[in-house]
């Protein structure tokens, strides 16, 4: 007689092999990504890091400008990237390929190696994934250590991404050392506090959202004092390593100027539209309360949004930065539901919601198709959704080379350094540029439609500019055309 299988174990394991499919395919599409590399946002200043290092590993100066000073984008990870550049001389968007990667890899391992401390299911650690990658809202968030899916289609070789993968990493090492049956040895611990300090020295934002989950995990453990005692050398272990890095003073972050608050302050905007989805996971995080009230997870989501909430109340709008620490323990919670949750009616109607909100949480991202097929192969509705990437600078690369400086406005200044030559002042805000405010006000000044020819040359004189990058209507004494790039852009000589 044949037998058959009972429909109960058929929808189980239907619901176990569904959404690792779906999972795999991001997977696929990510890598389709790194491919493409889009650009937009900080890539040029990755490159340019890369580039810095390439050329001088020990005192690469600053990333952007032509000015001796430190900066936190020198990081272990760009320096592991730079010595690759300095070793096989292979172009900088090829290193920045080759460490998304590797950021991609460690966020899918790290993912499941965490997810599998906190359940046993099979489809726990791609119920996580896709929750981590599509349960946030209606609108199109993207940020830099958000792992939103056109999040991380755009920063994928971010040292943001690199630093969360290895953040998941460190949570899952931290949790099984805290749950040893046997206090764990003293080198797996110091192993610990290194790795914790690399997070924060890779991306000092996700390092806070590191800090805030491990004190989480501490805290729902409970540790014995022979257990705190570990804690407490590992922590002073990695503050050394902070405290040694010598290619910037990790410490003087924190007195960062007034800058980094305004550039922050979307984050405090349209919170419905960006995180909405992630009321959900704030469910399954009260049901898990009801449960225990030492849940790892609970208290993780209560510092991210005391952190957050502080942030917004004072003015500290950088603090916002600390958000992924209230978005990922609720994401996860809320796939964590689907397979944890007491009866099977109740798992099977929550794993329904769960599919829904991340069917609507894709379609907001579905525009990320565009980075790996051409916009002309997208059916409408998911065409009006991409957003054309930059375009970049390689058309001066024949006459701009590396070291020299050019005079151009805030969006060439962030991509022009990518290719080896200096801007006036950086595009982004620099911290450690003592003369940052001057360099800014001569760029403005510069371009000005009021500023003399004489006015100019004695700009160009003073920064050693040797190209312009600006509209036809610049061109005047002292500058010679020599390229036209997209969007009517012209390459000048400056002459005389």
């Amino acid at each position: 007689m044949r037998r058959t299988t009972p429909p109960h174990r058929t929808t189980a394991r239907a619901g176990r092999i569904l959404p690792q499919a779906v999972a795999a395919l991001v997977v696929v599409l990510l890598l389709a990504v790194v491919v493409r590399l889009p650009w937009a946002g900080d890539l040029g200043m990755h490159a340019a890091t890369i580039e810095r290092l390439r050329h001088n590993l020990l005192h690469p100066g600053n990333p952007l400008v032509d000015a001796d000073t430190p900066s936190p984008y020198y990081s272990p990870w760009m320096l592991l990237l730079g010595c690759l550049a300095k070793l096989t001389g292979l172009s900088v968007f090829v290193i920045l390929r080759a460490g998304a990667l590797v950021g991609l890899g460690l966020l899918v391992t790290g993912v499941w190696r965490y997810v599998r401390t906190l359940s046993a299911h099979r489809a726990a650690p791609a119920l996580a994934l896709l929750s981590l990658v599509f349960l946030w809202g209606p609108v199109l968030f993207n940020w830099s250590g958000f792992v939103g899916l056109n999040s991380l289609a755009l920063t994928v070789s971010y040292p943001s991404v690199f630093a969360i993968g290895l953040t998941f990493h460190f949570w899952a090492w931290l949790t099984r050392a805290l749950r040893a049956s046997e206090p764990v040895a003293w080198v797996r611990w110091a192993a610990l506090g290194l790795l914790w300090a690399v997070i924060l020295l890779s991306h000092q934002f996700t390092g806070v959202v590191s800090s805030l989950g491990a004190l989480a995990m501490v805290i729902a453990a409970r540790p014995s004092r022979p257990v705190l005692l570990r804690l407490a050398a590992a922590l002073a272990l990695g503050m050394l390593l902070l405290g040694l890095w010598p290619y910037y003073d990790f410490f003087s972050l924190f007195s960062a100027g007034a800058d980094l608050e305004a550039i922050h302050k979307p984050l405090y905007e349209h919170l419905a539209g960006h995180f909405g989805f992630v009321l959900l996971g704030v469910a399954a995080l009260v049901l898990r309360l009801r449960r225990d009230r030492w849940d790892p997870l609970v208290l993780f989501f209560a510092l991210g949004a005391l952190m957050f909430a502080a942030g917004g109340l004072t003015g500290h709008y950088s603090w916002g930065r600390a958000l992924p620490a209230a978005l990922i323990p609720a994401q996860l919670a809320a796939a964590l539901e689907a397979v944890t949750a007491g009866r099977r009616a109740v798992r099977t109607g929550w794993a329904c919601v769960l599919g829904a909100v991340l069917a609507v949480g894709a379609w907001t991202q579905a525009g990320t198709l565009g980075y790996v097929i051409p916009k002309s192969s997208l059916p409408a509705p998911v065409a009006d959704k991409y957003h054309t990437p930059w375009v970049g600078y390689h058309w001066i690369t024949p006459w701009a080379k590396y070291g020299d400086v050019v005079m151009a406005q805030t969006f060439p200044a962030r991509q022009i350094p990518a290719y080896g030559p200096y801007t006036v002042t950086p595009g982004y805000p620099d911290f450690f540029l003592p003369d940052e405010k001057q360099r800014d006000a001569a760029v403005s000044h510069y371009f000005a439609t009021d500023t003399s020819a004489a006015e100019r040359q004695a700009i160009l004189r003073k920064y050693k500019v040797r190209w312009v990058v600006g509209a036809k209507s610049l061109a005047g004494p002292g500058l010679k055309r020599v390229t036209t790039g997209p969007g009517d852009q012209v390459l000048y000589r400056v002459v005389g």
